[in-house]
């Protein structure tokens, strides 16, 4: 099969996000060309050892053309955009990614939160607008990764942000891969460095507690809700209850550790998501540290 994989920071050329990008993207390129398919990318300039990098003068532009002339397409990008992105790729191709209204969904911080919310999900109380008082992080309504996100204890939300509940707890994500059935891949710790701002620092794959099961059940429910498929990371602060503090609806930075403990092709279970059946476990064997900052050695 061709098979497009295209990543916003390497296709777009933004330094600051590159290595973690790169890093993402290196991971899938190697693993789809590993099950014996043809891989294209778009880039900005970054080249890799496998797969076929397109200029991109322009992201858009450059997945609507490639998907075209592949079977099938992946997308990571910000998740305010993502949702027109794999729109073009659901036109032109098939999609191996989360449908795009599941996209925008999980995009929608207050919509995505209210839903699980309603459902019995374990989630941080949110406010929407107005003034808050009390331990609260400060989180644009749409918007991924730690971009823009503070912690506060008073003050009035700006248009556009909205205000959910400190969670005292332990940082976890859970991996899963959904197609006709669900398959859980790890659960992860995530390395978070918490003062007057929030950021995401790196992680452990895979990562183990004596409430596993129940992180992984609520973290399955939270993306059958939202209709997500393909690949999907569920992030999750564990305290008293697994809260769920933010689903995302794509490969996320876990990618890279997880390629290097499962017994399989990362690749080949998402295209079993789309095209035949996953199976019901996957082998996980050691683990795996990276942090954020060291990306590019990868």
């Amino acid at each position: 099969m061709r098979i497009m994989v295209a990543e916003y920071a390497v296709g777009e050329g933004i330094h600051e996000f590159t290595p973690e990008g790169r890093a993402m993207l290196r991971t899938l390129v190697r693993s789809f060309a590993s099950c014996g398919h043809e891989v294209f990318y778009p880039t900005a300039g970054t080249q890799l050892d496998e797969g076929a990098g397109i200029r991109a003068e322009d992201f858009e532009e450059s997945i609507t053309r490639i998907s075209k002339q592949c079977d099938a397409g992946l997308i990571i990008a910000p998740d305010e955009i993502l949702g027109d992105l794999t729109e073009l790729v659901e036109e032109n191709t098939v999609n191996l990614g989360c449908p795009a209204d599941s996209v925008r969904l999980c995009a929608d911080k207050l919509k995505c939160t209210s839903i699980l919310s309603q459902e019995k999900i374990p989630v941080p109380e949110t406010i929407e607008s107005g003034e808050y008082k009390g331990d609260y992080v400060i989180k644009p309504r749409s918007g991924c990764a730690s971009d823009g996100i503070h912690r506060s204890v008073s003050g009035r939300l700006k248009e556009g942000f909205i205000a959910t509940q400190f969670i005292e707890g332990e940082h976890l994500s859970v991996s899963i891969i959904t197609g006709r059935t669900q398959l859980p891949l790890t659960v992860n710790r995530q390395l978070i460095d918490i003062n007057n701002t929030i950021s995401y620092k790196g992680g452990t794959v895979p990562y183990y507690c004596a409430r596993n099961s129940e992180i992984v059940e609520i973290a399955k429910k939270a993306l059958e809700l939202l209709g997500c498929r393909g690949y999907a990371g569920v992030d999750i602060v564990l305290g008293d209850r697994p809260y769920v503090v933010d689903v995302n609806p794509r490969p996320t930075t876990s990618i890279i550790g997880i390629s290097r403990v499962i017994g399989t092709e990362i690749a080949d279970l998402i295209l079993k998501s789309r095209f035949g059946e996953l199976p019901h476990k996957v082998d996980v064997n050691g683990s795996f540290t990276f942090k954020k900052d060291e990306l590019f050695r990868l």
